[in-house]
Parts: C-alpha cells; structure tokens; sequence
C-alpha cells in the first residue's frame, strides 16, 4: 500500500502571522475589509457544510451535478496521471474525478493543497481507506502564494472548485492564473469551477438564506478576531449583509456596525472605530460569463477545450489546457 505524504509549507506560526498582518491592514483601510480565508476555522468550515446544503446555496449541487456528468470524458480527453486540488478541504467532490480517472486507468497519485493540517490529515486518512492502491501527496500551504510547491508527476490534472475563483478581483486573478500557467507544463489542465451571472434573486439569496446560516458564517470572522487576537468584538452588534454589485458582477457580504463602537484588538495594539452603518467588507464573489472567463484564461497562458454547465446554467466547469 502506497504510503501517504505530507509536506508542510506553512506552519501555525505562518498563519498567525499571515493573520496578524491582514487584520491590520484591513481594519486599518478604508473601506475595513478582511480576506474570507478567515471565516475557515472549525466552526466556520462547520457552517460553510451547513451553507451547501441549503435550499438557497446552489452552487455546491450544480458543480457537483456537472462533475457526475462530465468526470468520465475529464478522465478520457486529460488522462491525468496526478490530479492536483486547490483547496481541497474535504476532497469531497474531488472523488467523482479520483472515482473516473482510476476507471480510466491512468491515475497514480492525488496532491491535495489546504492551509489547514488537521483537515488535510484527516482527508488524507479516508482517502487511503477508500483508494489503498492510490499515492496521496498533500501539502500544507496557501496556494495564492505557494503554487510553486505542486511537484511534477506526470501528466497533471489542477482542480480549482467551488468557485473560489469568485474571491479574487479581476487584478488578483490575472496574476494568479499567470503563476499557475507558468507551473504546468504545455498539454497540462486545469479544471475550474466557476459561478455565472445570473439574476439578483438567485443570487443575493444565495449569501442571505432565510434560516441565518450565512450570516452566522458572516460574522464567524469576529470570533476569528477575538480568540486570536485578543480583541473585542461583539458579533450581535454587526448585521451580515448580501449585495450584488452590477457593475463588477460580484456579491459582495458585509459586516455593518449596528451602533458606533470602540474595538480594543489587543494583539495588534489597535483601536478600531466603526460609525453606525460603517461596513466591514468580508467577501467578494465574482460571477463570470463564458466569454471573459475565456479571454482571461487565454491572457494567463491557458485554451479552453470544454465548458460545461449544470441542467439550469447557473454554474461552470472550464477544463484548459496549458499551451
């Protein structure tokens, strides 16, 4: 049975670090925002798995709906050796394309990448139950930064799911995808989960569900906050908040301060002043259309040779191969 490896690129240390550097710049801007990578501890990741289940949360159903349909001919036309997962969490959906590659015939080795050990161990742990034959190479690292670390193994598959691509702004994505592009090798793909533009009231829903699960996922950020930075929110004076931004074409989920505030965030040595109304920005998720993403895939080195959409047309899957 083939061993499983961890490589750690990114240590507790580096986290906190990481987190330390961008509450400070965030809190201290204007507008505040926070990156949405700190809603992910384990009540957050806890809430995000309550969110796909919701009647309103769409996405996770209708990229997992096009992965069902689509992983065999994904398997056929790549003939992936290793599939690579960016922010692999789980790995959850990622079994539908592990399942049709080793059908295919031609996987011999899964690299997921998460920031989190302890998800990744665990992932690592049910995947060698369930695939005892397959080589398991995780790696602990922040993909934004650290895609140089994916190692070379035969042809390789990249899946960046669930739309993640959605959190990056338009000057974000390009260079991302350029880094990624300049790591494949021509003939290599990337499969990517997009979400589309679609109507307001599918979309705000979405980020708004009528249960609350959202905006307890929302403010989830301020306990984030207040454990590791010793600071002082508290979370019932912030209202969560779903915009659609037609001109970006984004959702944008805020934090609004119910009352003006003083927040003590100790580690930093920072007072935080919130007007009555201000808001916090906690995510950005873009929407794309078939034809930008294409022309943005193109610009990063990447040609589009399948897209997909699930029955309703509400999500993408783009598989491009490196040229």
């Amino acid at each position: 049975m083939p061993d499983i490896d961890l490589e750690i690129h990114l240590t507790d240390a580096d986290l906190a670090a990481g987190l330390r550097a961008d509450a400070r710049a965030g809190l201290t801007a204007t507008p505040k925002q926070l990156p949405p990578k700190y809603f992910y501890d384990a009540r957050g990741s806890e809430l995000f798995e309550e969110i796909t289940r919701l009647p309103e949360y769409y996405p996770t159903r209708a990229e997992r709906e096009i992965l069902a349909a689509r992983a065999a001919t994904i398997a056929r036309v790549t003939g992936a050796k290793t599939l690579v997962e960016l922010g692999s969490g789980s790995s959850e959906k990622t079994r539908l394309l592990l399942d049709a590659l080793r059908e295919h015939g031609t996987l011999g080795s899964f690299t997921p990448l998460d920031v989190s050990e302890s998800a990744l161990r665990g992932a690592l742990t049910d995947l060698r139950r369930e695939y005892p034959d397959l080589h398991l190479h995780g790696i602990v690292a922040d993909f934004v930064h650290s895609l140089d670390v994916i190692p070379e193994a035969g042809t390789r598959l990249v899946a960046f799911l669930g739309g993640t691509i959605g959190n990056f702004t338009p000057a974000e994505r390009a260079p991302f995808l350029a880094a990624l592009r300049s790591q494949l090798s021509p003939g290599e793909f990337l499969l990517l989960g997009a979400d589309l533009v679609k109507s307001p009231a599918v979309l705000v829903p979405a980020y708004d569900d009528r249960a609350g699960v959202t905006a307890e996922f929302n403010r989830n950020v301020l306990h984030v906050l207040n454990r590791e930075l010793t600071a002082h929110f508290d979370p019932t004076l912030f209202a969560h908040v779903a915009v659609w931004d037609e001109t970006n074409e984004w959702i944008e989920m805020r934090l609004r301060a119910l009352a003006p505030m003083e927040v003590a965030v100790r580690a930093l040595d920072l007072t935080v002043t919130f007007a009555e109304g201000e808001e916090l920005r906690t995510e950005v998720s873009a929407k794309f259309r078939r034809e930008g993403l294409t022309a943005e895939l193109a610009a990063a080195g990447f040609a589009v040779r399948d897209w997909w959409t699930d029955e309703a047309d509400r999500f993408a899957l783009t598989l491009a191969a490196a040229v």
